[in-house]
């Protein structure tokens, strides 16, 4: 991971460096802030290498961004963009099509080499994270990918999908410790994101074979977000999972069948995961507070699927902890 900050320059000297190196050497935009508030200015930003693309976090006062065609030609990307908004909201002008605005937490697409112009809505400046997906790594070849204007991803049935795929970018990026950028996992993730905002924007057929893929990763992983959750439910069943994921539950069984585990034993091993935590964090606490805690229905089936699980009982597992084992 690279990360870097304003504070590494001179206070007279951040925004004028953020535009001439970071702005326009790095990420090929031209950036304007009016003199007076440049005194003011800050900026920090980390960009990380992940299964093939880039993602870039950055957070800054209040400026504009440009992308103008000069900019293009000056530095060509061909990859296609999509931005997550983490601040106060965005906005986005100066393309084919009409403006818009992004609120938190909202998504938008684009191809990187089509002008645009946008700013921060509100005082509180940028905060968003961009995934740039060279298009040359994206299996789905087609040249409309190279048409995309800026657009908000306003599927409602599609967001919530591709804000799990992010989140689980980001662990899969926290768990690979050096992040290597030749993990597998990794790059499998950026596929079903760019083929998510492809689906989103009529490229990728949902039905189809990239599609259908892309879709059931997806949800897979969203329903074991839930799971996670929902844990300490003990009346946490498919029924449950499959109203909140807007799917049949037999559509939610297949889902699992493709995993390692299913569906019930996806539950209790995250319970039993928990439970380990939670005795390691707090080894005074009552097993049986800790089994409750966790949805176990009673202490007997807790006791019996740890130690068929670990081969140790909960007790003895909580003595090894406070030796220092």
């Amino acid at each position: 991971m690279y990360r870097w900050c304003t504070d590494e320059v001179e206070p007279h000297d951040r925004f004028d460096y953020w535009r001439e190196v970071r702005a326009k050497g790095l990420f090929g935009v031209t950036a304007e802030l009016e003199r007076e508030r440049r005194a003011d200015f800050f900026g920090e930003f980390s960009l990380r290498q992940l299964g093939g693309a880039s993602l870039v976090e950055l957070k800054a006062s209040a400026y504009t961004v440009e992308r103008s065609a000069s900019d293009i030609a000056s530095a060509p990307g061909d990859a296609i963009c999509v931005y997550q908004q983490l601040g106060s909201g965005g906005w986005f002008g100066g393309m084919r099509g009409s403006d818009f605005a992004i609120a938190n937490g909202g998504f938008a697409t684009s191809h990187i080499d089509l002008p645009y112009r946008t700013a921060p809505l509100g005082a509180g400046g940028f905060h968003l994270r961009i995934l740039k997906i060279p298009v040359s790594n994206i299996p789905a070849q087609d040249k409309r990918m190279r048409e995309l204007a800026p657009r908000t991803f306003d599927d409602p049935t599609l967001a919530p999908l591709l804000g799990t795929c992010f989140a689980d970018l980001d662990d899969v990026a926290g768990n690979d410790g050096c992040f290597d950028a030749a993990s597998p996992v990794q790059a499998s993730l950026v596929q079903v994101l760019a083929h998510l905002a492809l689906i989103e924007r009529g490229i990728v057929r949902p039905g189809g074979r990239r599609g259908q893929a892309a879709l059931r990763t997806a949800r897979l992983s969203q329903a074991r977000r839930l799971i996670a959750r929902h844990l300490q439910d003990p009346n946490l069943a498919p029924t449950m999972v499959a109203d909140w994921l807007g799917i049949s539950v037999r559509h939610l069984h297949m889902l699992f069948e493709t995993a390692e585990k299913s569906f019930s034993q996806t539950i209790t091993e995250e319970r039993l995961k928990q439970s380990r935590r939670l005795i390691r964090e707090a080894p005074e606490r009552l097993i049986a507070d800790i089994a409750a805690a966790c949805g176990f229905e009673s202490l007997a089936t807790y006791y019996r699927v740890f130690n068929a699980a670990y081969g140790i009982a909960p007790g003895d597992f909580r003595a090894q902890v406070r030796a220092g084992h």
